[in-house]
């Protein structure tokens, strides 16, 4: 099974200020740069923060500019349909200001999930959860949950493609039933591997703590 976490923005390890920094200081400017570039609707302020945020990229997290552009050319074809649409609507500065920010927002949401482990993002979830227990809510659980999100779609991401593979080499490129049912098996198999390491851990049953494992032999539930 081929990996896919770099579509979710993986930690790349560094020596840099920003891997350093905690995470609270890497969320707030994040959230405030892309809400200025989303209520200031300038192409100056556009400009002004993708040049921040290369700047972040290459200077304060030391990443290169292949990891700096890799997200964008996953993203190509929506940015050029977007851009397209909106040139032909509202004109070429529209256009710019509309895909700028989006290019900006994602790139400086990626920089923080690039520069920090998982574990401490999943952290910062649970700890951001706690208020929610007077509700009920279950802060751990929920880190859990995001945890598992975080694991599944790569997974599925790859058997997907894995399938479309294994498809085109037998010539069944064009057969759904070829394309489609190996990644329904192998959704429906990982979730039941998942279920049993979960009822393993004791998760199923607050009062049992047996030891297990995750499917990817992770032995924390939070490890990305």
């Amino acid at each position: 099974m081929r990996g896919h976490a770099s579509l979710l923005g993986a930690y790349v390890e560094r020596t840099s200020v920003l891997h350093a920094a905690p995470l609270w200081a890497k969320f707030i400017p994040v959230a405030v740069l892309s809400v200025l570039v989303l209520t200031l609707w300038s192409p100056w302020v556009t400009l002004g923060a993708l040049g921040l945020v290369i700047l972040a990229y290459l200077a304060g997290a030391r990443l290169t500019v292949r990891e700096l552009v890799r997200p964008l050319a996953r993203m190509w074809p929506l940015i050029l349909i977007l851009g397209a649409f909106q040139w032909f609507n509202a004109g070429p500065l529209t256009a710019f200001i509309v895909v700028g920010n989006i290019v900006v927002c994602v790139l400086a949401a990626l920089l923080v999930t690039l520069t920090t482990e998982s574990q401490r993002l999943l952290d910062g979830l649970v700890l951001l959860a706690h208020p929610l227990k007077r509700f009920g809510a279950d802060p751990e659980r929920f880190g859990l949950t995001v945890a598992l999100m975080l694991r599944s779609i790569p997974y599925l991401v790859g058997a997907a493609e894995d399938s479309r593979d294994a498809a085109r080499a037998r010539g069944l490129e064009r057969s759904p039933r070829a394309l489609i049912l190996p990644v329904f098996i192998g959704a429906v198999a990982y979730a039941q591997q998942t279920g049993e390491a979960l009822a393993a851990r004791g998760l199923a049953d607050p009062e049992h703590d047996d030891d297990g494992a995750l499917p990817g032999d992770a032995p924390d539930a939070f490890r990305g």
